[in-house]
Protein backbone atom coordinates (compact mmCIF):
# COMPACT_ATOMS: atom_id res chain seq x y z
CA UNK A 1 0.00 0.00 0.00
CA UNK A 2 1.41 3.42 -0.90
CA UNK A 3 0.76 6.11 1.77
CA UNK A 4 1.07 8.79 -1.43
CA UNK A 5 -2.66 7.26 -2.21
CA UNK A 6 -3.75 8.20 1.68
CA UNK A 7 -4.86 11.78 2.50
CA UNK A 8 -2.04 13.49 3.93
CA UNK A 9 -1.47 17.07 5.39
CA UNK A 10 -4.12 19.11 6.66
CA UNK A 11 -6.94 16.28 4.83
CA UNK A 12 -5.68 13.61 6.73
CA UNK A 13 -6.20 15.26 9.95
CA UNK A 14 -9.92 16.04 9.15
CA UNK A 15 -10.82 12.34 7.89
CA UNK A 16 -9.57 10.85 10.70
CA UNK A 17 -11.08 13.31 13.20
CA UNK A 18 -14.62 12.84 11.09
CA UNK A 19 -14.08 9.05 11.26
CA UNK A 20 -13.52 8.81 14.65
CA UNK A 21 -16.53 10.70 15.63
CA UNK A 22 -18.28 8.46 13.57
CA UNK A 23 -17.35 5.25 15.27
CA UNK A 24 -16.94 6.58 18.51
CA UNK A 25 -20.39 4.78 19.75
CA UNK A 26 -19.34 1.24 18.67
CA UNK A 27 -15.24 1.52 18.98
CA UNK A 28 -14.72 -0.19 22.04
CA UNK A 29 -16.63 -3.34 21.33
CA UNK A 30 -15.07 -3.35 17.23
CA UNK A 31 -11.23 -3.51 19.38
CA UNK A 32 -12.54 -5.80 21.36
CA UNK A 33 -13.81 -8.40 18.98
CA UNK A 34 -10.88 -7.34 16.52
CA UNK A 35 -8.26 -8.89 19.36
CA UNK A 36 -10.87 -11.58 21.10
CA UNK A 37 -10.27 -9.20 23.73
CA UNK A 38 -6.33 -10.02 24.16
CA UNK A 39 -6.17 -5.49 23.45
CA UNK A 40 -6.84 -5.49 27.36
CA UNK A 41 -3.78 -7.82 28.59
CA UNK A 42 -1.83 -5.79 25.96
CA UNK A 43 -2.66 -2.12 27.88
CA UNK A 44 -2.55 -3.81 30.82
CA UNK A 45 1.42 -4.79 30.58
CA UNK A 46 1.88 -1.56 28.62
CA UNK A 47 0.72 0.44 31.61
CA UNK A 48 3.19 -1.98 34.14
CA UNK A 49 6.03 -1.30 32.45
CA UNK A 50 5.97 2.18 32.80
CA UNK A 51 7.87 1.53 36.04
CA UNK A 52 6.22 4.48 37.81
CA UNK A 53 4.87 5.03 41.10
CA UNK A 54 1.15 4.89 41.77
CA UNK A 55 0.22 8.68 41.92
CA UNK A 56 2.08 9.40 38.54
CA UNK A 57 0.85 12.23 36.58
CA UNK A 58 0.21 9.89 32.90
CA UNK A 59 -0.72 11.89 29.94
CA UNK A 60 -2.73 9.35 27.72
CA UNK A 61 -2.59 10.27 24.09
CA UNK A 62 -4.91 9.49 21.57
CA UNK A 63 -7.01 8.29 24.16
CA UNK A 64 -10.05 7.10 22.24
CA UNK A 65 -12.88 6.28 24.38
CA UNK A 66 -10.72 5.74 27.22
CA UNK A 67 -9.52 2.04 27.65
CA UNK A 68 -5.78 3.37 28.49
CA UNK A 69 -6.93 5.89 30.67
CA UNK A 70 -9.12 3.77 32.35
CA UNK A 71 -5.93 0.86 32.76
CA UNK A 72 -3.61 3.72 34.40
CA UNK A 73 -6.13 4.64 36.80
CA UNK A 74 -6.86 1.23 37.72
CA UNK A 75 -2.72 0.83 38.21
CA UNK A 76 -3.23 3.49 40.89
CA UNK A 77 -1.71 6.31 38.62
CA UNK A 78 -3.55 9.99 37.54
CA UNK A 79 -4.43 9.77 34.37
CA UNK A 80 -5.06 13.38 31.96
CA UNK A 81 -7.25 11.90 28.66
CA UNK A 82 -6.75 13.95 24.85
CA UNK A 83 -7.57 12.99 21.53
CA UNK A 84 -8.34 14.99 18.74
CA UNK A 85 -11.76 13.27 18.48
CA UNK A 86 -14.21 14.94 20.69
CA UNK A 87 -17.18 12.37 19.75
CA UNK A 88 -14.55 9.54 21.41
CA UNK A 89 -13.84 11.24 24.16
CA UNK A 90 -17.40 12.39 24.97
CA UNK A 91 -19.06 8.88 24.64
CA UNK A 92 -15.99 7.61 26.75
CA UNK A 93 -16.03 6.57 30.47
CA UNK A 94 -13.88 6.46 33.75
CA UNK A 95 -11.93 9.50 32.50
CA UNK A 96 -11.76 11.89 35.09
CA UNK A 97 -9.74 14.64 33.00
CA UNK A 98 -10.26 14.96 29.39
CA UNK A 99 -8.52 17.29 27.01
CA UNK A 100 -9.57 17.74 23.04
CA UNK A 101 -6.28 18.80 21.11
CA UNK A 102 -4.45 17.81 18.03
CA UNK A 103 -1.11 15.74 19.69
CA UNK A 104 1.43 17.62 17.46
CA UNK A 105 0.45 21.03 19.39
CA UNK A 106 -0.78 19.73 23.13
CA UNK A 107 -1.88 22.33 25.49
CA UNK A 108 0.11 21.32 28.09
CA UNK A 109 3.37 22.57 30.20
CA UNK A 110 6.58 21.28 29.81
CA UNK A 111 7.68 18.68 31.57
CA UNK A 112 3.96 18.61 33.54
CA UNK A 113 3.61 14.86 33.03
CA UNK A 114 5.76 11.66 34.52
CA UNK A 115 4.61 9.57 31.74
CA UNK A 116 2.48 9.21 28.36
CA UNK A 117 1.12 6.38 27.00
CA UNK A 118 -0.61 6.04 23.95
CA UNK A 119 -2.47 2.93 22.29
CA UNK A 120 -2.39 2.19 18.25
CA UNK A 121 -2.75 5.20 17.27
CA UNK A 122 1.08 6.22 15.91
CA UNK A 123 -0.27 6.00 11.87
CA UNK A 124 -3.26 8.53 12.70
CA UNK A 125 -0.99 11.14 13.61
CA UNK A 126 -0.89 13.67 10.82
CA UNK A 127 2.89 14.72 11.53
CA UNK A 128 4.43 12.12 13.62
CA UNK A 129 7.30 13.44 14.35
CA UNK A 130 6.02 16.78 15.88
CA UNK A 131 4.07 14.26 17.90
CA UNK A 132 6.57 12.07 19.32
CA UNK A 133 8.73 15.73 19.85
CA UNK A 134 5.33 16.91 21.87
CA UNK A 135 5.62 13.90 23.93
CA UNK A 136 8.91 14.45 24.92
CA UNK A 137 8.23 18.11 25.57
CA UNK A 138 5.35 17.24 27.76
CA UNK A 139 7.30 14.59 29.98
CA UNK A 140 9.47 15.51 32.63
CA UNK A 141 13.45 14.10 32.89
CA UNK A 142 13.55 10.76 33.67
CA UNK A 143 9.59 10.17 32.76
CA UNK A 144 8.17 7.35 30.73
CA UNK A 145 7.10 6.63 27.53
CA UNK A 146 4.90 3.38 26.66
CA UNK A 147 3.35 3.05 23.41
CA UNK A 148 1.63 0.40 21.38
CA UNK A 149 1.13 0.08 17.68
CA UNK A 150 -0.02 -2.68 15.17
CA UNK A 151 2.61 -5.25 13.89
CA UNK A 152 2.55 -8.19 11.54
CA UNK A 153 3.82 -11.62 12.46
CA UNK A 154 6.88 -12.49 10.60
CA UNK A 155 6.55 -16.26 10.67
CA UNK A 156 4.65 -17.38 7.56
CA UNK A 157 1.61 -19.66 8.88
CA UNK A 158 0.78 -16.82 11.49
CA UNK A 159 1.51 -14.11 8.70
CA UNK A 160 -0.95 -15.53 6.12
CA UNK A 161 -3.48 -15.77 8.94
CA UNK A 162 -2.76 -12.69 10.29
CA UNK A 163 -3.25 -10.78 7.22
CA UNK A 164 -6.82 -12.82 6.23
CA UNK A 165 -8.00 -11.60 9.63
CA UNK A 166 -6.84 -8.15 9.63
CA UNK A 167 -7.10 -7.37 5.61
CA UNK A 168 -10.41 -9.83 4.79
CA UNK A 169 -12.25 -10.27 8.36
CA UNK A 170 -11.84 -7.08 10.06
CA UNK A 171 -13.27 -4.86 7.47
CA UNK A 172 -16.20 -7.50 7.02
CA UNK A 173 -17.00 -7.26 10.66
CA UNK A 174 -16.43 -3.65 11.22
CA UNK A 175 -18.56 -3.06 8.25
CA UNK A 176 -21.66 -5.07 9.77
CA UNK A 177 -21.22 -3.73 13.79
CA UNK A 178 -20.18 -0.16 12.98
CA UNK A 179 -18.49 2.17 10.05
CA UNK A 180 -17.67 0.16 6.44
CA UNK A 181 -15.02 2.80 5.47
CA UNK A 182 -13.46 3.44 8.83
CA UNK A 183 -12.87 -0.45 8.98
CA UNK A 184 -11.54 -0.47 5.04
CA UNK A 185 -9.44 2.57 6.22
CA UNK A 186 -7.76 0.78 9.00
CA UNK A 187 -5.66 -2.05 7.39
CA UNK A 188 -4.43 0.54 4.88
CA UNK A 189 -3.76 2.87 7.33
CA UNK A 190 -0.74 0.83 8.40
CA UNK A 191 1.26 2.00 5.23
CA UNK A 192 1.71 5.19 7.36
CA UNK A 193 3.88 3.37 10.06
CA UNK A 194 8.05 4.02 9.34
CA UNK A 195 9.99 0.71 9.65
CA UNK A 196 10.91 0.05 13.16
CA UNK A 197 14.04 1.50 13.31
CA UNK A 198 13.44 5.22 11.95
CA UNK A 199 10.18 5.00 14.51
CA UNK A 200 12.98 4.09 17.39
CA UNK A 201 14.84 6.70 15.76
CA UNK A 202 11.77 9.28 15.64
CA UNK A 203 11.49 8.58 20.12
CA UNK A 204 15.31 9.39 20.08
CA UNK A 205 15.12 12.62 18.55
CA UNK A 206 12.17 13.60 20.30
CA UNK A 207 14.30 13.45 23.61
CA UNK A 208 14.10 9.84 24.67
CA UNK A 209 16.59 7.38 25.77
CA UNK A 210 16.79 3.80 26.45
CA UNK A 211 14.06 3.11 23.86
CA UNK A 212 13.35 -0.46 23.86
CA UNK A 213 10.95 -1.85 21.20
CA UNK A 214 9.26 -5.73 21.60
CA UNK A 215 6.91 -7.64 19.17
CA UNK A 216 3.62 -8.92 21.47
CA UNK A 217 2.33 -12.39 20.86
CA UNK A 218 4.31 -13.62 17.61
CA UNK A 219 4.21 -10.16 16.59
CA UNK A 220 0.05 -9.20 16.60
CA UNK A 221 1.15 -5.66 18.09
CA UNK A 222 4.00 -4.02 19.31
CA UNK A 223 5.46 -2.06 21.77
CA UNK A 224 7.59 0.81 22.55
CA UNK A 225 9.43 1.70 25.53
CA UNK A 226 11.50 4.84 26.78
CA UNK A 227 13.12 6.98 29.07
CA UNK A 228 12.88 11.17 28.91
CA UNK A 229 16.48 12.32 28.69
CA UNK A 230 17.74 14.49 31.47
Amino acid sequence: MDPKRLPQGAEKTRQVRAMFDAIAVRYELVNHLMTFGLDARWRRRAVADLRLPSGSLILDIAAGTGDFTRELERQGHRAVATDLSFGMLSVGSGMRARVQADAAELPFSTGSFDGVTCGYALRNFTDLAATLREMGRVVRPGGRLSLLEVAEPHSGLLRTGFRMWFRGVVPFVGSLVSDRNAYHYLPKSTAYLPPTADLVTLIQDAGFSAVNHRFVMGGLSQQFLATRSA
